[in-house]
Order: C-alpha cells, then sequence, then structure tokens
C-alpha cells in the first residue's frame, strides 16, 4: 500500500528526496513516517507529520537537516534530506498511522512500506 522511492548514492553533503506514495482513500487522514535502519542498529524515527501537516518531528540526530512535508492531493508523502552524512546510510521507511496523530513510536504506525536504501558515501 506504500510505495517509497528515491534512495540511492550520494556524496557527503548532498541532497535525496524521498517521496512514499499510496493509492489509500484516507491518505489525507494518516500521521506519516520516515524510519531508517542502519545494519546492525534499531530502527530509529527520523521525521513524523501529522495528519493535517501542520506539525512535525524530527530527532537531534536531523533536526535542521530532514524536513518531511506531505501532499494529500498527490496521496504522497516526502522527505528531504539535506547535508546527508556517511551516518545517515540506512534502509528508509514510510510508514502511516491510521489514527492520524504524530507519533514517534513504530509500534503505532499500522503499514509500512518497502524500505529505500540511502547511501552516503565518497
Amino acid at each position: 500500500q506504500l510505495q517509497a522511492s528515491g534512495g540511492g548514492l550520494v556524496h557527503p553533503g548532498g541532497s535525496l528526496r524521498l517521496s512514499c506514495a499510496t493509492s489509500g482513500r484516507t491518505f489525507s487522514t494518516y500521521g506519516m513516517g520516515w524510519f531508517r535502519q542502519a545494519p546492525g542498529k534499531k530502527r530509529e524515527i527520523v521525521a513524523a507529520i501529522k495528519w493535517s501537516g501542520d506539525i512535525t518531528y524530527y530527532p537531534d540526530s536531523v533536526k535542521g537537516r530532514f524536513t518531511i512535508s506531505r501532499d494529500n492531493a498527490k496521496n504522497t508523502v516526502y522527505l528531504q534530506m539535506n547535508s546527508l552524512k556517511p551516518e545517515d546510510t540506512a534502509v528508509y521507511y514510510c510508514a502511516a498511522d491510521t489514527a492520524g496523530a504524530l507519533t514517534i513510536w513504530s509500534g503505532n504506525y499500522d503499514y509500512w512500506g518497502q524500505g529505500t536504501l540511502v547511501t552516503v558515501s565518497s
């Protein structure tokens, strides 16, 4: 139901924009999140946005570099990633919370995309 795309190889300091599209009719009511998981590490949240789009969350590790946004008309959520660092290398997942809230806990999300790999390397 969720299709993530936009990953790839980028040099340190570069940018990427991830997209997560869904065909669901109720996308506009969902809270959305982006998570990442690096090899040997736990999955962690990198951004979340409330269904209304007016409230967002970022952990300190990405604050000021990543921006989450949504286009409810296109049923798509985006993650703009700037000033990328090698430690940002991971598989990135989008997720949907049907309750619509802004939540940072992965257990609250009901649907997950397949993941897209982001590699930051020189």
